[in-house]
């Protein structure tokens, strides 16, 4: 009796055994079944699918809570990128939460060598901007990072947000645009390939994905233009299904093929060209202007308002890490009616790219783009305006899409301080021959590769460029001003091939002044250089024209509030060209 009952247990034992081991198995064959089978959609869904909603997030960073005025928020650090004189920190805001100022925010320098008994230092930043061209992000630009120290950002009266590994700029993904066509335009640094060159596109790819750490999880896309700075992709049909914005979690970089731990650091986040407007089937402006500053600020009114009066409707600057008072300046003319936008630019030495990207911003909605510095001046010695000289060049000839014109440079003109009137009627001294060109050019007409050298494009095929007589048309470039304005830029410049006029690097360059080298001092002679011809035809204009007859005063100078009125009744008139 007892063996059987023994027996029986056994038998109940082990059935149970059996069942809670068959649901176990077939628990796992479903739950493996199902990963392999989304991990292969995950991995092959391009192919799978003809679009797809990305859905990719990226893993949580650190984060506060709490600002100066005791609401509560949540703030993160997105990036840090390393310049030579300077950190960029990139923060990402929530949409309730308010932005900060300069004031809400400090530097902080912290030693990572010791973790228990940290070395602080705090500095003011330099300035906090809005990131890109919508709300969301800020930018914090720091002064110089001590060696051996990480930065983070100090929320007043209390919090800290600490940043992530840093980029370098000169290896760096940093802009991206969807164009119209779809595809992905990536400015980057580091590629060092040959200016004014379109490269082999197929030695390149593009790379799309959150975490570049992992390569399995990113996609890859072919490379169709790539010349100079810039990248033109293939953009996968996920990507252009995803959000295109700011703060979007999908970055974009771009990789050399062989190489596959090669890939360019990115910050660059895909996103639709800002004012785009396809289906507009006239431009809102015949003639803008693109220009990149770095301190300007004191000539922009005059630069402004000079143009206007010629026929520009619409200017875009581009801020390149200034720390002079830009903003008011910008705020001023924007109240008197000018249309003027201000574009943070923060990348050293792309003044071609900065170019690039300013002329897809204006193609929707500018007819013409002059790309011009804000030492010079278009000069007009027929007495016509912009429009006028445009319809004359391309009246007989359709396919003229550019308009090159002759640039004199303008010495000190004897002078020791800055003119009083401006640099329109100041200077007044010139070398006898011209320098290279700068241009006017259809954006619609540019092609794709965005090429551009010296501020001119190089055109679609059709298109043409004319050369514009001397006695039409002229730029008069206030290049060697007296030596207060001349010394700044002996420090960093926004053009590309020199980094900073101390160096012993390209001395021959023509951006340099001829007989001065290296070194920042003022010669003994400066005054009376670069002055060959005297020519006024320019002054003689802006005197004729531009003086109120009241106040003796012209329209730049503090002060003259009657004539902003008359000239932005000038703008209207001629903003309906």
């Amino acid at each position: 009796m007892k063996d059987h009952s023994r027996k029986r247990s056994d038998v109940v034992v082990s059935w149970s055994r059996f069942f809670w081991c068959t649901v176990v198995v077939v628990f796992t064959c479903v739950f493996f079944s199902g990963f392999t089978f989304s991990t292969l959609c995950f991995l092959f869904r391009e192919l799978l699918e003809p679009v797809v909603i990305l859905r990719w997030r990226a893993p949580p960073v650190k984060a506060i809570s709490g600002d100066s005025s005791g609401a509560a928020t949540s703030v993160s650090i997105r990036e840090v990128v390393m310049l030579p004189d300077q950190a960029l920190v990139f923060l990402n805001y929530p949409p309730s939460a308010r932005l900060f100022t300069k004031e809400d925010i400090a530097c902080i320098y912290s030693s990572a060598n010791n973790s228990t008994k940290r070395k602080l230092v705090k500095k003011s930043p330099i300035s906090v901007d809005i990131g890109g061209d919508e709300s969301g992000s800020q930018i914090v630009r720091y002064p110089l990072v001590p060696r051996g120290f990480a930065v983070s950002v100090g929320l007043k009266p209390k919090g800290e947000i600490h940043a992530g590994p840093a980029h370098r700029w000169d290896s760096l993904a940093y802009e991206a645009l969807i164009d119209r066509d779809n595809t992905t335009i990536v400015f980057v640094k580091g590629l060092n390939l040959r200016p004014e060159k379109v490269s082999d596109a197929t030695k390149f790819e593009c790379v799309y994905g959150w975490d570049f750490r992992s390569p399995k999880f990113l996609l890859r896309s072919e490379v169709i233009l790539i010349a100079q700075e810039i990248v033109r992709c293939r953009t996968p049909l996920s990507v252009l299904s995803g959000p295109m914005r700011v703060n979007s979690s999908v970055k974009v970089s771009v990789r050399m093929k062989g190489r596959e731990n090669f890939n360019l650091q990115t910050i660059a986040r895909p996103r639709t060209r800002p004012e785009s407007n396809p289906n507009l089937t006239r431009k809102h402006h015949e003639m803008c202007v693109c220009t990149m500053v770095r301190n300007q600020a004191r000539f922009l009114k005059e630069w402004v308002m000079y143009h206007a009066q010629i026929g520009v409707q619409r200017w875009f600057i581009y801020d390149n890490n200034s720390n002079d008072e830009l903003d008011p300046v910008v705020e001023s003319l924007l109240s008197s009616n000018y249309n003027v936008t201000r574009h943070v630019w923060l990348w050293i030495k792309t003044q071609e790219a900065g170019f690039a990207h300013c002329a897809l911003r204006a193609r929707d909605a500018c007819e013409w783009v002059g790309f011009i510095d804000v030492d010079e001046f278009i000069h007009l010695p027929s007495g016509l305006i912009l429009p006028d000289v445009i319809i004359n060049q391309t009246k007989y000839n359709t396919n003229v899409a550019e308009l090159r014109t002759s640039c004199h440079s303008f010495g000190p003109s004897r002078l020791k301080r800055v003119p009083r009137q401006g640099v329109t009627v100041g200077y007044t001294c010139r070398l006898a021959a011209p320098e290279r060109h700068k241009s006017i050019v259809r954006p619609e007409a540019l092609n794709s590769s965005l090429i551009n050298v010296v501020h001119h494009f190089h055109l679609r095929d059709g298109f043409e460029y004319v050369n514009v007589d001397r006695g039409i048309m002229v730029i008069n470039h206030y290049k060697y001003q007296v030596w207060e304005v001349f010394k700044d830029k002996f420090y960093r410049r926004v053009a590309t091939y020199i980094a900073d006029w101390q160096d012993d690097q390209n001395v021959g360059s023509k951006d340099r002044a001829p007989g001065l080298g290296t070194r920042a001092m003022e010669p003994p002679d400066w005054s009376n250089r670069y002055c060959e011809v005297i020519d006024t035809g320019l002054r003689d204009r802006v005197l004729q024209s531009f003086v109120d007859p009241q106040t003796h005063l012209l329209p730049w100078q503090k002060g003259n509030n009657k004539h902003t009125k008359r000239t932005r009744r000038m703008i209207k008139r001629r903003g309906s060209l």
